[in-house]
């Protein structure tokens, strides 16, 4: 790697990073569309205005910017750009190709926290653009495998370079509570694995000097990965947990209390039976709403209403495709009309893929609602995003409008006249 590049992400790593993207030189008045800020109530005939990358003006009487270019979003609807906060966008090309997949790391017994998972983003990847050009403009980057799988990342989907797909990392640390993981040999071997490894951490935390000079006990695992550990065990950073059946996300409740983590609940395809836990401990849960038949043993009790029934509730419910994976990023809008169909207000779908991931994921002071100041990441959409039929007609991530034949537009325009070859 190229020592400038090299040195900047180590500098990333360091500490929460916003890297801005390059604005449009000419301001932008999105005008006379139906504005859904998310933040807000909906404003008939509204005005967006963006100037340097950010929001500058959003309302129904909004004076336009001198030389503005104007967007024309008369029986359009105006919103946030969506966000899928749980992908592997950039860093897995295809899934039966190993080298092409940066997802995950050797770790150690299962363990892998020090994996900074943005370091392996391509920016030249072929599908940022079928995301992008279905009104998807952020998406979190997730490792994967092993009892904790490393740091996660959350990325805006316009960039020429890594650095400037970031928009923070890490924003949480990946791991798993679900069934075999790392070769346990039961749930209960689970707990007491992750128990090793965050009283490992603590202690390491405070007795960093002795550890230089050999003079504590072993740990289960080596130096990067218990620093790496510190911002968890001290409550700044998440532990965002893969876990299904509701005794699990009880006792990963339990284990959060026990060592005040902060957690976020990932698939939770049975958290509706424990939602007045959720709701007391103030925890996030990662959803999907496709899935009509339980996925394993783990998710018998699995039911397409499980956004609506959280949400009534009180969880914050972020809505996403349901795997980590990098082709059908696009889906997260089906999975929340899905989610409608079932029961959750249109409203809460919405707020579910744009300002409460970035809430969960600690960016809404930049991302996920459309107010003043913010980064704009703004759609227009010929009608409901979440209907099949409607069209995205403007994408601007950072203020910067990407209008950009895919690689799936090339390959209908080659196949759709018969007997072309």
């Amino acid at each position: 790697m190229p020592r400038p590049i090299s040195s900047l992400l180590l500098a990333l790593a360091a500490a929460v990073v916003t890297v801005p993207g390059r604005a449009a030189a000419q301001p932008i008045a999105i005008v006379g569309g139906r504005v859904l800020p998310v933040s807000g109530p909906v404003i008939e005939n509204g005005t967006v205005v963006i100037d340097g990358g950010r929001i500058t003006a959003v309302g129904a009487t909004v004076p336009l910017p001198v030389g503005a270019r104007v967007v024309d979003a008369k029986g359009k609807w105006v919103t946030p750009g969506l966000i899928n906060a749980l992908t592997s966008l950039g860093l897995s090309e295809v899934g039966a190709v190993a080298t092409s997949n940066d997802t995950s790391a050797q770790g150690e017994a299962g363990i892998a926290a020090a994996l900074r998972v943005w370091e392996g983003l391509n920016p030249d990847s072929a599908l940022w653009t079928p995301a992008r050009n279905e009104g998807i403009t952020s998406v979190v980057a997730v490792p994967t495998d092993g009892l904790v799988a490393g740091q996660a990342a959350f990325l805006d989907t316009d960039g020429d370079t890594r650095a400037a797909l970031l928009r923070r990392a890490p924003v949480a640390m990946a791991a798993s509570l679900t069934a075999a993981t790392a070769g346990a040999k039961s749930r209960g071997d689970l707990l007491l694995r992750l128990r090793q490894l965050l009283d490992d951490a603590r202690t390491y935390g405070v007795k960093r000097v002795a550890f230089e000079r050999a003079e504590t006990r072993p740990f289960v695992v080596s130096r990067l990965h218990l620093e790496a550990l510190q911002p968890v065990v001290a409550g700044k950073l998440p532990l965002l947990v893969a876990v299904d059946r509701a005794s699990d996300i009880q006792a990963l409740l339990d284990l959060a209390r026990e060592y005040r983590l902060r957690v976020i609940v990932q698939g939770g395809a049975e958290a509706w039976r424990v939602a007045p836990a959720l709701t007391a401990a103030r925890v996030p849960v990662l959803v999907s709403a496709l899935d009509n038949i339980p996925a394993s043993f783990d998710a018998l009790g699995s039911r397409q209403e499980n956004a609506a029934l959280l949400r009534r509730a009180g969880v914050s419910v972020v809505i996403t495709a349901g795997t980590v994976e990098s082709f059908n990023v696009r889906n997260v809008k089906q999975h929340a009309g899905n989610a409608v169909a079932y029961g959750l207000p249109w409203d809460e779908a919405l707020r579910a893929v744009t300002l409460a991931p970035a809430e969960a994921f600690g960016v809404a002071d930049s991302v996920g609602s459309l107010a003043v100041g913010k980064a704009a990441n703004v759609v227009v959409w010929s009608g409901d995003p979440f209907e099949f039929s409607t069209r995205v007609e403007h994408v601007f991530v950072r203020g910067v409008e990407r209008v950009e034949r895919s690689r799936q537009d090339l390959l209908i325009d080659r196949y759709k006249t018969p007997g072309r070859e």
